[in-house]
């Protein structure tokens, strides 16, 4: 069973997003992947729409295009996964996280039932 925190919202992507704008990938989609070896994260600054395509995850099975949750403005990047990528598949809600958005708008998002009952 996956872990799935009731208190941050769902893409349909596996993308999942705080109240403060943080962002990572579910537990459901790292388990997916598998081992991470390598993420790509965007730069600070930069402005993306919900659904845009913002960042790659790669495994030894795949890489995997990671879409932007909510419209806004990159913040702050996650700096430790460079070193340590692993960290996607240890911690995916705390130090797996990704990125950082100023949010303006969000995506189609789903509370932590939904998303469950979508990926059961």
């Amino acid at each position: 069973m996956t872990n799935t925190p009731s208190d941050l919202k769902y893409a349909a992507s596996h993308e999942w997003l705080s109240d403060d704008g943080t962002v990572g990938i579910t537990d459901f989609a790292q388990e997916q992947l598998g081992d991470v070896v390598y993420v790509e994260l965007p730069e600070v600054g930069r402005v993306v729409e919900a659904g845009e395509t913002i960042a790659v995850v790669e495994s030894v099975k795949t890489a995997s295009d990671i879409y932007a949750p909510a419209s806004g403005t990159v913040t702050a990047v996650n700096d430790a996964l460079t070193a340590s990528p692993e960290l996607v598949n240890s911690a995916p809600y705390e130090g797996g996280w990704l990125f950082r958005l100023d949010v303006t708008g969000e995506g189609d998002l789903m509370d932590a039932g939904a998303y469950t009952s979508a990926n059961g």
